[in-house]
């Protein structure tokens, strides 16, 4: 059984300790990512980052003495020697991922490397991109009775997918979904959505680099889809946000409601 302490990797003495930190660099816009990332990637020896999917501004502000490599053309052995290279000398890394790193951001094989060879590592968290999406288009994930929960899926690719988590299942719920990696084949997104008993009229959020200065958010149904993504040509780094929550309908949380009280308001009818 493993146990991590809370708060053994914060603080000066904490940190000290760290020799490669896991950054969330966010979606895209430099300004998205933590104030702890930021710092770190300041202070780092090594920045690696993945240039195909994190822009030169956010690791812009790294030491001016500081080796910046992009890993876009790297296999997982030559980024893990180049980590080794800088933690030997005594070096601390920032390996920048998109997004958040631990969601489809492979770091379980770094991990993997770093953990045989007894270097410690942590991770900080990044605004992943459905999240960045749902924000840019002023989309509330949750809605009330109808949508409470949030699952964030892919189509099977390449990349297989359990048969436990196939896309027309978990349509099913009838909850908020953002499918990432699959604008590739937006015609399988849809299939599976219509397996999955959701409706042509279902809202749709398709949105293209989000947080780049390229951003494109088209609002659309299941069933206008297809030509919306051929009409804006979003053909990759696209996320699709699905609403089955968002009907039209007036629906509102209770959490401000005067008649319903919780323990820091007493209820207007108990007044």
């Amino acid at each position: 059984m493993q146990v991590h302490e809370q708060g053994a990797a914060t603080g000066a003495q904490g940190e000290e300790r760290i020799q490669v930190w896991f950054i969330g660099a966010g979606p895209g816009d430099p300004e998205l990512i933590t104030v702890k990332g930021q710092r770190l990637i300041a202070e780092a020896d090594l920045v690696l980052y993945a240039g195909s999917l994190v822009p030169e501004a956010v690791v812009a502000h790294a030491r001016a003495d500081a080796l910046v490599v992009d890993s876009a053309p790297m296999n997982l052995e030559e980024t893990h020697a180049c980590i080794m290279r800088t933690v030997a000398a005594g070096g601390m890394v920032a390996r920048v991922h998109t997004g958040d790193p631990s969601l489809y951001g492979a770091i379980r094989e770094q991990m993997h490397l770093l953990d045989a060879e007894g270097i410690r590592h942590a991770v900080v968290p990044g605004v992943t991109a459905g999240f960045a999406a749902a924000a840019a288009s002023s989309t509330s994930l949750t809605v009330p009775d109808l949508s409470q929960s949030f699952i964030i899926t892919r189509l099977e690719g390449r990349t297989p997918v359990p048969d436990t988590e196939k896309l027309r299942d978990l349509a099913r719920h009838r909850c908020a979904m953002a499918i990432y990696l699959s604008a590739a084949n937006p015609q399988g997104i849809v299939d599976e959505l219509r397996a999955g008993g959701l409706e042509d009229t279902v809202a749709v959020i398709v949105a293209y680099r989000v947080g780049w200065p390229e951003q494109k958010l088209v609002h659309t149904t299941i069933g206008g889809m297809l030509e919306a993504v051929r009409e804006h040509g979003l053909h990759r780094q696209t996320v699709f946000l699905v609403l089955p929550g968002e009907d039209g309908s007036a629906r509102f949380s209770k959490l401000y409601d005067p008649g319903f009280p919780h323990g820091y308001r007493r209820s207007r009818n108990d007044a």
